[in-house]
């Protein structure tokens, strides 16, 4: 007789525990929601349209004269605010729209935003040993996969073919240029171990030592698209990569790869 109030207390303690868990975790994915619709906002305040650039009517003859874009004269804006800036990405009729980072490691912005604030978006960020006084072969971009269709989600997408048809045109504008890039790879991957050989580490590419090593990663990276763009790239051309995590493997990479127009 005894043992029942002892049961009781157990299930009651089990109920308060599994209440708690389930207070806590509405909590956590409210505080997600909130964030994520803060961080949008916040990024709608800066994004870069035409006609829409904060230097003055004389400045932006001038800059024409020169060749520089609105879109440039935004981008000079917005590294005054952190100078880890280093360009604007965008892939139109998509939700690809958002400053690209570079910091000292390819690790800070995986959970910062460009304010240096603390996010689970984290930013779309460059590979730290890109060198732009030097400029390598290929722009290595990075951008995580969210839940809320944020960051570098739409790059999944790439998996169907007519998606790829309506959405071929990858934009990066920096202070200094504002280029296109042709999309002509798309591919599911992964990271792999360092002693596994003969595998196609795209993201070790970041500049080509000669024309076989180029149009060696051009070759292979063909050969794992899903489909064939019917477009291809000569040695000297920039490309630029796009990578976010897939669910689809352990350690699992979605890779979109581009050439300059």
């Amino acid at each position: 007789m005894k043992s029942k109030p002892k049961s009781n207390k157990l299930i009651y303690l089990f109920y308060i525990i599994l209440i708690t868990i389930s207070i806590i975790y509405i909590i956590f994915f409210l505080k997600l929601k909130f964030d994520a619709r803060k961080e949008s906002n916040l990024l709608n305040t800066i994004k870069i349209e035409e006609n829409n650039t904060t230097e003055n009517e004389v400045l932006t003859e001038e800059a024409k004269e020169q060749n520089v874009t609105e879109r440039m004269l935004k981008v000079r804006e917005l590294k005054k605010e952190n100078p880890d800036i280093v360009g604007w990405i965008e892939i139109e009729g998509t939700k690809i729209s958002y400053p690209v980072l570079q910091g000292e490691d390819n690790e800070y912005y995986l959970n910062h935003n460009y304010k240096n604030e603390k996010t689970a978006n984290g930013s779309i960020f460059l590979n730290k040993d890109y060198d732009w006084n030097v400029p390598s072969t290929n722009l290595l971009i990075y951008g995580h996969n969210m839940k809320n269709g944020e960051m570098f989600t739409d790059l999944l997408k790439y998996a169907s073919e007519s998606y790829y048809k309506d959405h071929p045109i990858i934009r990066l504008t920096t202070e200094n240029d504002d280029s296109e890039y042709e999309i002509f790879s798309v591919f599911r991957s992964k990271v792999f171990y360092k002693s596994e050989t003969n595998v196609f580490k795209y993201y070790n590419f970041l500049n080509a030592e000669n024309e076989e090593e180029y149009n060696d990663f051009v070759e292979n990276a063909k050969k794992v698209s899903l489909y064939d763009t019917n477009i291809t790239s000569n040695y000297n051309e920039s490309l630029i990569t796009l990578i976010t995590c897939s669910y689809h493997i352990e350690d699992g990479r979605f890779v979109v790869i581009g050439r300059i127009k």
